[in-house]
């Protein structure tokens, strides 16, 4: 999806495309490029790559060919990308890192509610750049979240994808994993309750279970670090305003969810939140006709809507008298 949605508007646009696809899933981007292909794209139009990326980008990007870059992934590669694109004045669009946080307000469906976020949080084992991973629910509703959270958390049957009734499957790779149980350990070792999961699942596959963490303090990494696992800290607040300060303060600005039935309450969130992507009573806010980015250390410019095609063009301003000389 990621890669398609680059590819997608930069021929739009009318450009060339270099792919340069993850190692670690390389079906995912020769499967695309036979779609392409298979479609009618140009042969030549589109081209694909692997290899190591430290090599792959410096020979890329400094080359006169290459007229911009766009990249999804870590803020630290973002960054290094972006320095390169700056030695040659080439534009460059990043959409890097998130900690999104979900505000739960004390007059929704508490049982609805959390099992809405449960759904969202353990999509693709919590590696999702949008994933919410920071929950924050008004004092008078927490205990009564946390348990449904809990309770629908525990009803996942992680394992093979393919496997029947399976709803949640592996972390990417043992990185991920030595990453999910840092996190968690350094809670605890601060103070924080295990409620669910915890440990790395026995047996073979990077698998991780969904984990809900309780009364963590504020110094826990998981609450400054993206986490990209499995790994829900749940954290009561007392008002709104209090609830946005503290989900403001991380230096990311990715995505933020809230859920009111207070219109006045949505407004003050959407205002007040340093997030670009915005669902309020949803976690949907990513369509093809709307543009998405980040703030902060979340990236630069936007993907999808006329601002992701005007990403790949010129603007060129050309005056014309009608008088012959």
């Amino acid at each position: 999806f990621l890669a398609a949605r680059k590819v997608a508007a930069a021929l739009a646009a009318g450009c060339t495309v270099v792919l340069k696809a993850p190692e670690e899933t390389p079906a995912i981007g020769m499967l695309l490029l036979r779609a392409f292909l298979d479609a009618g794209v140009p042969s030549g139009a589109i081209s694909l790559l692997y290899g190591k990326p430290a090599q792959i980008s410096e020979r890329l990007i400094a080359s006169p060919i290459i007229r911009k870059v766009s990249f999804t992934g870590s803020v630290p590669v973002g960054r290094l990308l972006a320095m390169l694109a700056a030695r040659h004045l080439k534009p460059c669009t990043m959409e890097l890192g998130g900690h999104a946080p979900v505000i739960v307000c004390d007059d929704v469906d508490v049982a609805r509610v959390a099992q809405a976020c449960v759904a969202f949080k353990f999509r693709n084992s919590g590696q999702v750049c949008l994933s919410p991973s920071r929950f924050f629910v008004q004092d008078s509703l927490y205990e009564a979240f946390v348990a449904h959270f809990v309770e629908y958390a525990g009803q996942l049957e992680v394992g093979d994808g393919l496997g029947a009734g399976v709803r949640m499957g592996p972390l990417n790779n043992e990185r991920r994993l030595a990453a999910a149980a840092g996190l968690v350990e350094d809670a605890q070792r601060r103070g924080a309750n295990v409620r669910l999961g915890g440990t790395r699942l026995a047996g073979e596959g990077y698998f991780f279970p969904p984990t809900v963490l309780t009364d963590v303090p504020a110094t826990a990494r998981i609450l400054h670090d993206e986490p990209f696992c499995p790994v829900a800290p749940i954290l009561p607040f007392g008002t709104l305003d209090d609830a946005i300060a503290r989900a403001n303060a991380v230096e990311y600005g990715l995505a933020a969810y809230a859920f009111t039935n207070d219109l006045q309450r949505a407004a003050t969130f959407a205002e007040g939140i340093d997030a670009a992507w915005i669902g309020i009573n949803n976690f949907t806010p990513s369509l093809a006709d709307a543009p998405v980015g980040g703030v902060k250390d979340s990236g630069l410019g936007y993907e999808g809507g006329p601002e992701g095609l005007d990403a790949y063009q010129q603007i060129r301003f050309v005056s014309q008298s009608n008088l012959r000389v």
